[in-house]
């Protein structure tokens, strides 16, 4: 799979990473280079990574790490395939969902359509028909029930306070969607009870989530990781948001 780009001595590098059986793909398998440059395998152990031709290549999975590939000597970059001395069946079960987490997201504001479209009630006007006047034309009047639910102040809490919980409840599945045990366990090898608070301690915000890629996700969780061990806090939770839920 792949192509191969060459400007300026820079080649694409791509192909399948697998276990011990060469049968299994290994999905978020970091590839590096020497000269900087990393990815992440997707959920078929499929990479594309763009090098220089004096670069080296190498991969990298819980601790287990391949030797280092020098690209000129390369000789298929079209399908760069390499195993990782793991055992698939060993590592963590992915749980394969029928529907995408947009599907759902979708199926989620459907079902909560009127949480999620509610607005503070205000004066509002409204074309009169032409049949109920004397003279030619339309008048405008006062929409009588945006006037009544103004003074609703008890039913305005309340739909603001759903809508705030279910725009908060689609931001937390988000975070867990991306922010996940498998791959959390494949970059730091934690196991519980340990797992869980790192998962707690560096849950990371959902605006800071939603403006990163899966590599600097990848990234994230890494340098949490060495900050964890410290016993350090978030290194990142600077660029959180507190802002009120003013959206979309």
């Amino acid at each position: 799979m792949g192509i191969i780009l060459s400007h300026a001595q820079r080649t694409t590098i791509s192909g399948t990473v697998y276990d011990n059986t060469a049968k299994r793909p290994l999905e978020a398998v970091a590839v590096l280079s020497t000269s900087g440059n990393a990815t992440l395998t997707d959920s078929l152990g499929r990479y594309s990574l763009v090098v220089k031709q004096s670069d080296s290549i190498w991969f990298s999975l819980i601790g287990k790490t391949t030797m280092k590939y020098v690209v000129d000597t390369i000789s298929n970059p079209f399908a760069f395939d390499v195993m990782i001395h793991v055992y698939a069946s060993q590592l963590p079960e992915v749980t394969v969902r029928n529907q995408s987490y947009r599907l759902d997201s979708i199926q989620n504001r459907i079902d909560n359509a009127k949480a999620f479209n509610f607005k503070k009630p205000g004066l509002s006007f409204v074309a009169a028909s032409p049949s109920f006047n004397t003279t030619p034309g339309v008048t405008v009047g006062i929409d009588l029930v945006e006037l009544i639910n103004m003074f609703n102040f008890k039913r305005t809490r309340q739909m603001l306070a759903l809508q705030k919980r279910v725009r908060q409840q689609e931001k937390d599945k988000y975070i867990d969607y991306r922010f996940k045990k498998i791959l959390v366990i494949k970059l730091t090898n934690l196991k519980s009870p340990e797992l869980e608070t790192f998962m707690q301690q560096y849950r990371p915000d959902y605006y800071f989530l939603a403006s990163i890629n899966e590599l600097e996700l990848g990234y994230y969780i890494q340098q949490c990781y060495q900050a964890y061990k410290m016993g350090l806090p978030n290194p990142y939770k600077f660029l959180e948001r507190n802002d009120d839920d003013s959206e979309e």
